[in-house]
C-alpha cells in the first residue's frame, strides 16, 4: 500500500530546465525501488521526500502507520523526529547567533546566573571544573566530553569522559546544556523560539516539540528489528536532543528551507555544514566506548562533524546528512550541496535502516555516505 504526493515542476528534466547531468528518478521509480525493498526486508512503513533545488518534488508514504490495524500510514502522518531535532535545533540557535545574542565559542557558563553544578541537572558535575569550559560549538559538533545519555552512566550521574574539544563522541546531554542556556541563560522558550523560527517560518503545521492531543488520531506507532509493536508515546517534555513529533511533508519543508538556508546569513549557513571537527571513529554508536577509537575510512571522505550534522566529501562536493534512531524509529536525510538536493526518509519501523544505502544510492547516486560508521552492525562496508 503506498501514498504519493508529487510537487514542483514536471518530472520531465528538460521540462524543469535542467540538463540530463541533474537528472532524478521519477517519483514512479522511487516508488518501485522502494516497495520492492520494503517487501524483502518486511519493513511496516516508510516515508520518502524528494528536496530538488528550491522545490520540495515528491512525498511519498508507503505501508502502515499500525500493521495490527491495518492503518495506511500518511503523508501527514505524525511521525517521531528523534534527533533530527537536533539539526533543526542547532539551525535555530545559528539564528539567535546571527542576531548577536550568542557566540558559538563563548563558555556556556558565561550566559548562567550561576555554576553550572547548582542547576538540578548538573548537580553531578560538582567538583568537575570542566564545565566551565564548554560551548555551543563543541555541543553541535559533539566535543563536549558527555555521554549521550545519562542513562548510560552508573546512577545516571553525568561526568566528561575527556576534556570538552578534545575528542568526538556523539551526546544527546550536550544538547540539553545547549538548552539549559536558552532557557536559564536568556530566557526564552525553546519550544516557542522552535514554533516561531523553524515550524512556522517553514509551513510545518504537524510538528511540534511536545505532545499536541491532536496528534493522537494519525500517528505512527513502532516497529523494532524482529517487527514487535511499540506504542507511540506522548513526549511531554521539551527536548533540543530530540523531543520534535514530525510528519514527512513537513520534513520535506523544513529541509528544503534549511538547504536553501532561509533564516540565516550566508556566513551561519554555510557554518552550518562546514566540517569542523574531524570524525575518525571506528562507529557512531555506542559513543563514550568509542570515543578513543580509529577507522582510517574517515579520512579520505573528510567525514567530520558540522554544527547538528555530519559533513563529508561525496563524489560531487559536501554532503551533510543527519540521522534519528531508537529502537522502532529510522531515520535519516541525506544532502548534497552542489547538486541541492536531499533525500529525507522517516521509518516507524527500524528495519528500514537495511534498505537505506540501496535506495539513498538509487536516488542520489554514489554519496560516499559511511554506512559502516553509522551502522555498523547492518553495513559494515564502504557505501
Amino acid at each position: 500500500m503506498r501514498r504519493i504526493f508529487v510537487l514542483g515542476c514536471s518530472l520531465l528534466v528538460f521540462a524543469c530546465g535542467r540538463g540530463p547531468e541533474t537528472s532524478l528518478p521519477s517519483a514512479g521509480e522511487i516508488e518501485a525501488k522502494t516497495l520492492e525493498l520494503m517487501e524483502k526486508e518486511d519493513v511496516k512503513g516508510l516515508a520518502v521526500a524528494v528536496v530538488d533545488k528550491e522545490s520540495v518534488r515528491d512525498v511519498m508514504s508507503f505501508g502502515y502507520r499500525n500493521v495490527e490495524r491495518q492503518e495506511p500510514l500518511e503523508t501527514d502522518t505524525i511521525m517521531y523526529g528523534a534527533s533530527l531535532t537536533k539539526a533543526a535545533f542547532a539551525y535555530m540557535v545559528l539564528q539567535l547567533v546571527d542576531e548577536g545574542l550568542l557566540d558559538l565559542d563563548r563558555p556556556i557558563a558565561d550566559y548562567l546566573d550561576k555554576p553550572i553544578p547548582d542547576y538540578e541537572r548538573w548537580a553531578s558535575l560538582e567538583g568537575d571544573e570542566d564545565w566551565r569550559l564548554v560551548t555551543l560549538r563543541q555541543v553541535f559538533t559533539h566535543t563536549t566530553g558527555l555521554h549521550n545519555i545519562r542513562y548510560f552512566e552508573p546512577d545516571m550521574d553525568l561526568k566528561f569522559h575527556f576534556k570538552p574539544g578534545e575528542a568526538y563522541a556523539y551526546s544527546g546531554e550536550g544538547f540539553w546544556l545547549a538548552q539549559t542556556l536558552l532557557e536559564e541563560g536568556l530566557g526564552l522558550d525553546v519550544k516557542a523560539e522552535m514554533q516561531r523560527r523553524i515550524f512556522d517560518r517553514f509551513d510545518m503545521p504537524n510538528t511540534s516539540m511536545q505532545w499536541r492531543e491532536d496528534f493522537a488520531d494519525n500517528l505512527a506507532d513502532g516497529y523494532a528489528m524482529d517487527g514487535s509493536f511499540e506504542p507511540h508515546d506522548e513526549r511531554s517534555n521539551v527536548a533540543a536532543a530530540g523531543s520534535m513529533d514530525t510528519t514527512i511533508a513537513d520534513q520535506a519543508n523544513m529541509w528544503r528551507g534549511m538547504l536553501a538556508g532561509e533564516g540565516l546569513s550566508p556566513e551561519s549557513r554555510a557554518e552550518w555544514v562546514r566540517g569542523q571537527f574531524p570524525i575518525r571513529t571506528a562507529q557512531k554508536f555506542p559513543t563514550i566506548e568509542n570515543f578513543d577509537t580509529h577507522d582510517d575510512r574517515g579520512e579520505p571522505i573528510a567525514l567530520s562533524s558540522g554544527l547538528g550534522v555530519e559533513s563529508w566529501m561525496g563524489p560531487k562536493g559536501v554532503n551533510f546528512a543527519k540521522g534519528g534512531h531508537n529502537d522502532w524509529t529510522g531515520n535519516i536525510v541525506i544532502c548534497q550541496e552542489a547538486e541541492e538536493r536531499c533525500l529525507v526518509l522517516l521509518s516507524n519501523s527500524v528495519r528500514a535502516e537495511i534498505i537505506y544505502p540501496e535506495l539513498m544510492k538509487f536516488v542520489l547516486g554514489e554519496t560516499n555516505y559511511p554506512w559502516w560508521w553509522t551502522y555498523p552492525d547492518l553495513h559494515d562496508q564502504e557505501n
